[in-house]
């Protein structure tokens, strides 16, 4: 028990970014899969898409370590649990970590499909405005309980497991209009 609680200790210290990265990525594939699924169940996709899941993995990896690294130093520059510093945490993760990891999402899965810039942006620009409405309902919440409740060496974890739901979501946004109809 001793060699497993010292494991747990060192993979989600701060120096021990990887497990962050890693189960980022695996998480984006958990939420990419739960939406083929519903999207396999729905006659929307015929088959099981393993390059979208590879795709979407790919920007799970790419986007652990700027998670990482944005919230260990949105702990230092704004230490501490009051509520006011929990209201500067969940403003500065919006206005600065929705955009920033929603243009990395959408212009990184679309380059992956071999889209040209013109068309990444484009496709940003036309599904942003959704994805932000829906990301000032959800994250909110979650991320009071983030910053209050959830010690900073499992910040990362966290979001990430209730990222799940939000990247079925992404999913969805992502691939909702590229069907055949």
């Amino acid at each position: 028990m001793s060699f497993l609680s010292t494991l747990g200790r060192r993979l989600f210290q701060g120096k021990y970014a990887i497990s962050n990265t890693l189960s980022g990525a695996g998480l984006f594939i958990l939420g990419d899969a739960i939406e083929q699924k519903l999207e396999l169940k729905s006659n929307v996709i015929q088959t099981f898409d393993k390059d979208r899941l590879t795709r979407i993995g790919l920007i799970g990896l790419f986007e652990g370590p700027p998670h990482y690294i944005f919230y260990k130093y949105l702990d230092q520059y704004l230490p501490g649990r009051s509520f006011s510093t929990i209201g500067k945490k969940i403003l500065t993760d919006q206005l600065v970590a929705c955009p920033m990891f929603s243009v990395q999402f959408f212009m990184g899965m679309s380059f992956l499909e071999g889209k040209s810039l013109v068309e990444c942006w484009n496709e940003f620009k036309k599904k942003f405005p959704t994805v932000y409405l829906v990301d000032w309902l959800l994250w909110p919440p979650c991320q009071f309980i983030n910053f209050y409740l959830v010690p900073n060496r499992y910040r990362v974890l966290y979001v990430n497991t209730a990222t799940v739901a939000w990247n079925v979501f992404l999913s969805y946004m992502k691939h909702y209009d590229q069907h055949d109809a």
